[in-house]
């Protein structure tokens, strides 16, 4: 039989069931109504009649008056029209005939027997109204009981088809819950059976051959996994690279023997183990869980020297299959553990280093002679030594240009080396910001006055001071100023702002310029990088931002710029206020 029909039939069952409870209450209500009824159509009638006569008699004296006997007369006839109780009809016989007599003559000796007559028709209906009643008491009480049995017995059926027929689809379907759940943890042995020959028994066929077949192709892969992991663990053992891989309990799952080398454990024993208890009696292994710093490199001895690594870690993230909480949302991911890589890096930072020390080197001799060349061109453009004409004196000018060039790019040079080389040495003193402004105004002033560009200084005179080095903040402030004037027009205006912002001071170069393109930007502080240009301008060497950052954060302050196309640049940078 199907669900619906199972369905319908049940239903009909209880509405019909319902039905018949009504039509049972319905009958013995009405029963009850209709006995009641008599009481007060019959009897209550009767004893009012005799009230009102009985009032009558107590208040006149006999013969009435002719407006009282009609008053009597009428409740008299509406009584003789409502005889219902036995022995009633004699009384009200003797009432009419002792009432006429009394009306005839003198009634005193007879107004005795009118008041029993009265008297008689009373009792003999208010014994019927008891009677009555008890009768009604009756059949209240039988219908009280037929309506109880019938309600106990549709309650009964009614409780047992609420424990019993949600049952009929709810155990089905925890069934398949249960079934679906096991197939979530890979429990492919289950099967389900039904025997209704309805849609869940249908459903449970479909079921267990899904199952078959996960089964059998969980058997077809299992071997193939394996190989796999074989496979990969023999990679992860040939990397050249240290790696060891933990669970999402913070347990061990691999590592190669190299890792096992730097950190001097046992790779056979520590599978397994929880790497919160290793990294109490590691050092090395703490430094690459827990790093204290953010910087990824670290120095190991290995190889009988010290060599250089760089740490990378990568949490593993997988599809989650697991079973939701009820009170928890599902999600789609769930972390299945990291993977912590040390690549050796000892022969690039090798070479890294021998870049700068040679560097440092060529700057410093290229420094010696360059000086040279100035003292000697500033020998030659004395007119003391002797007269040269025009021509000469333009390719001293010429010469004298590429000298400064030259010595201001092995300046830099020999800076940057002395950062990359963690020698950058800085002489820190509490100044104002307006002696490190004027510093710089006055080192770039002549440069503005070849341009006919102007200078406009707004700083505050009440700023708080800073600490910071003196010379090389106002060569930073030098390098803005330069860059501004460079790409200026002539007869234009540079804008030079120095106040206050929160903790810090900021120092901001304006220029009015072509603006540099929002895809320069981000690299603008890279070291060698240079912002393509339409060749009227010189560049440099692309050292001098990349410097000026390095100053600026060795002395814990924040370097950035803010420019559009055809609207200019906005160099800033601040130093935290000396408190």
């Amino acid at each position: 039989m199907k669900i619906k029909t199972k369905l319908r039939l049940g239903f009909g069952f209880l509405f019909i069931l319902v039905l018949s409870f009504g039509l049972i209450a319905l009958f013995f209500l009405n029963e009850l109504s209709d006995k009641s009824k008599v009481i007060l159509k019959d009897n209550y009638k009767s004893l009012r009649y005799v009230a009102e006569m009985r009032s009558v008699v107590d208040a006149n004296a006999f013969p009435l008056p002719a407006p009282i006997a009609k008053v009597f007369q009428g409740n008299l006839n509406l009584e003789g029209n409502n005889i219902t109780e036995n022995g009633e009809r004699i009384a009200f016989q003797k009432l009419a005939s002792t009432y006429k007599s009394l009306q005839a003559a003198d009634g005193k000796s007879a107004l005795k027997d009118l008041r029993l007559a009265l008297q008689k028709i009373d009792e003999l209906n208010l014994k019927a109204i008891y009677a009555k009643n008890e009768l009604a008491n009756e059949a209240s009480g039988r219908a009280n009981l037929y309506i109880m049995i019938a309600a106990t017995f549709s309650f009964i059926i009614l409780f047992t088809f609420i424990i019993n027929f949600p049952g009929f689809v709810a155990n089905p379907l925890a069934e398949f819950s249960a079934a679906i759940r096991g197939i979530s943890r890979k429990n492919y042995k289950q099967r389900l059976n039904f025997d209704n020959d309805d849609e869940f028994t249908e459903l449970a066929e479909a079921f267990n051959g899904m199952v078959v077949k996960l089964n059998e192709w969980e058997n077809s892969n299992l071997s193939k996994i394996k190989s796999e992991k074989s496979r990969i663990e023999a990679i992860i053992a040939q990397m050249q690279d240290a790696i060891i891989g933990l669970n999402e309990k913070g347990e061990v799952l691999f590592l190669n023997h190299l890792a096992a080398k730097l950190m001097s454990l046992d790779e056979k024993k520590i599978i397994g183990e929880n790497v919160a208890d290793l990294i109490k009696k590691n050092e090395l292994l703490k430094r690459i869980i827990k790093p204290d710093t953010s910087d990824k490199t670290l120095k190991i001895y290995a190889d009988e020297k010290e060599s250089y690594f760089l740490l990378e870690n990568r949490e593993i993230v997988i599809p989650n299959y697991d079973e939701p909480n009820d009170n928890t949302l599902i999600e789609s991911s769930k972390s299945a553990g990291s993977v912590y890589v040390l690549k050796n890096i000892t022969q690039f930072k090798e070479l890294d280093e021998a870049k700068t020390n040679f560097i440092a080197t060529v700057s410093h001799e290229l420094k010696t002679p360059l000086s040279s060349i100035k003292m000697s061109l500033k020998l030659l453009n004395d007119s003391r030594v002797g007269e040269i004409n025009e021509e000469q004196r333009q390719l001293l000018t010429h010469i004298k240009e590429d000298s400064d060039r030259l010595l201001k790019i092995t300046s830099e040079l020999l800076d940057l080396s002395q950062v990359e080389t963690g020698n950058l040495k800085l002489t820190f003193a509490l100044t104002n910001p307006q002696e490190i402004v004027q510093y710089a105004v006055d080192a770039v002033k002549f440069q503005a006055e070849q341009k006919l560009i102007k200078l406009e200084l707004n700083c505050d005179d009440r700023l708080p001071k800073v600490n910071a080095d003196i010379q090389k903040t106002a060569w930073v402030l030098v390098n803005f100023l330069s860059n501004a004037l460079r790409y200026s027009s002539e007869k234009s205006s540079v804008v030079i702002d120095v106040f206050q912002k929160g903790e810090f001071v900021q120092f901001s170069v304006q220029d009015f310029g072509k603006g540099i393109d929002e895809k320069y930007q981000k690299r603008l502080f890279d070291r060698y990088f240079q912002v393509p240009t339409d060749g009227q301008n010189k560049s440099g060497s692309g050292l001098g931002l990349a410097i000026s950052k390095d100053f600026i954060e060795a002395e814990d302050g924040k370097i950035w710029v803010e420019s559009a196309v055809g609207e200019g640049s906005r160099f800033s940078f601040i130093l935290p206020i000396s408190l």
